[in-house]
């Protein structure tokens, strides 16, 4: 994983939390104690946090401040059931694909 991933995940953790707490960004932004254009840089990558904003982040979105980091670890539980679907297809065709391959 590089940093751009790394931004990517917290990014969208951030705004995910952001949206199911209700908060818009300038309510977000204020509790945090940094600018509305901040937040929306942080939101698209744009910008890095530093540690101190990140703990603050995480106490008022009410999580860890590792699950700001981790990939899936703020989905919904429609979301999860959307990707282990995925997932369960995608190794279904795998196996059918290596079947056909011994088979031949």
């Amino acid at each position: 994983m590089d940093e751009q991933e790394l931004r990517g995940i917290l990014s969208n953790n951030i705004k995910r939390c952001r949206l199911k707490n209700n908060l818009s960004q300038l309510a977000l932004a204020e509790k945090v104690d940094i600018s509305t254009n901040f937040l929306s840089d942080i939101e698209r990558c744009k910008a890095w946090v530093s540690p101190n904003t990140i703990v603050k982040l995480a106490s008022i979105l009410d999580i860890e401040p590792y699950e700001l980091f981790k990939a899936d670890a703020l989905l919904s539980d429609t979301e999860r059931s959307i990707l282990k679907q995925y997932s369960e297809e995608n190794l279904k065709a795998v196996l059918s694909v290596m079947n056909q391959l011994r088979e031949n």
